[in-house]
């Protein structure tokens, strides 16, 4: 119905087994936020993706990736986003799945040589340097601070980047800078001497390698080849990787939320209270009801943004509906788990207490909700001028 292949059901059952048999089991509390032992592990778990055939499923196999179509991907990004290590293990996480996006529609043939070959087999990692302390960059792009000027030999780059994700301990940094001739992305090496990361900075949300650093650059020089793309181009290769990345989220965060409400009506079926099943009582039916109406439009959403990008359609009015309908609709639904399961969803003794943390930031990630309605109000009032 959906435009799948055949080989989907076998792939889809592969990776179920892996989320269940290799990556659930590796999961526990203290991993959340020890870098350290993150690190540690996905590059175990990462070779047994790549034994097990479900290694890369967004790479094209000419980098040793699935070559999946987005409709493909969609169902086994689902799969994957089930487990909190899963989608390291397979190398579809953020932010190294986007930037591997940047580096083959952007990079030039030494530049993905250099830095995509290594990234896509796994040997290192990568982060995306635009966000900046205030009163810098954020929800607004066009209050760039950090500053790229012409040197001999190169450019020269001056700012500070925060709440980074993957930046510590990541080979190299796309950064977004503002140029005389408009924005521009660089790639600059994490052991460049004007480039520093200063501290991992805590947050709610677990299970993000590299953790979320903040970035000075100082008299960061680079060569010309560092230019990523074209000089000025820098917002154009933002876009095309966000666009994409949006529904990469939307698809892992269906997973993850329809795992913790698969927990709450175990619990709910199991679990006595004033002489029946939860499952019995008419208010837990009703969030069960609701979180499975949230989770069916969801997938719907993003399988049909997956279908235009698969037809080489324009997503940017899907993709945006998508994460504002999708990271909210998660967020619901995880909720409704939480608070199912009572005592235990708050503990650390299930793993929907971190699922319901983890789904909070995905409103403010990759575009705040807030935003991606304004800017769909004004296209939409746009359009309705038009004779």
């Amino acid at each position: 119905m959906f435009g799948y292949s055949d080989r989907l059901a076998a792939l889809r059952e592969a990776v179920q087994r892996f989320v269940e048999e290799e990556a659930i089991p590796r999961e526990c509390p203290a991993l959340a936020h020890d870098l350290d032992a993150l690190e540690t592990t996905t590059r175990r778990l990462r070779a047994k993706a790549m034994e097990a055939g479900i290694y890369g499923p967004q790479l094209p196999v000419a980098w040793g990736g699935l070559g999946l179509s987005w409709r493909d991907r969609s169902v086994i990004l689902e799969e994957a986003g089930r487990s909190f290590l899963a989608p390291l293990a397979m190398n579809c996480a953020p932010p190294d799945q986007p930037n591997m996006i940047n580096l083959l529609t952007e990079g030039s043939p030494a530049q993905q040589q250099r830095y995509l070959a290594p990234l896509a087999r796994g040997e290192t990692r990568s982060c995306f340097a635009m966000t900046e302390p205030e009163p810098g960059a954020g929800s607004d792009p066009s209050m760039l601070q950090t500053v790229a000027t012409r040197c001999p030999g190169g450019w020269a780059i001056t700012g500070r980047k925060w709440f980074i994700s993957g930046a510590i301990g990541a080979s190299f940094a796309l950064v977004l800078a503002k140029t005389g001739d408009g924005a521009t992305l660089f790639i600059v090496d994490a052991d460049n001497p004007g480039y520093r990361v200063l501290r991992n900075i805590a947050s709610i949300d677990g299970f993000q390698i590299g953790g979320h650093g903040e970035i000075e650059l100082k008299d960061c020089v680079v060569g010309h080849d560092a230019v990523l793309g074209e000089v000025g181009k820098g917002f154009a290769c933002a876009q095309t990787r966000l666009e994409p990345a949006r529904l990469s989220h939307c698809m892992r965060f269906i997973g993850r939320a329809s795992r913790a409400m698969a927990l709450a009506q175990d619990y709910a079926n199991r679990r006595n209270s004033f002489g029946q099943p939860l499952a019995q009582l008419q208010q837990v039916q009703a969030m069960v009801a609701d979180s499975h109406i949230d989770l069916h439009a969801a997938r719907l959403m993003t399988w049909h943004a997956a279908a235009k990008l698969d037809a080489n359609e324009s997503v940017q009015h899907e993709s945006a509906m998508a994460k504002v309908f999708v990271s909210e609709a998660v967020g619901r639904v995880v909720d409704r788990a939480a608070q199912i399961m009572g005592a235990l969803g708050m503990s650390e003794d299930s793993p929907v207490s971190m699922i319901l943390r983890e789904a909070r930031p995905l409103r403010v990630y990759d575009g705040a909700s807030e935003v991606h309605r304004s800017t769909l109000a004004r296209r939409v009032l746009k359009e309705s001028l038009r004779p």
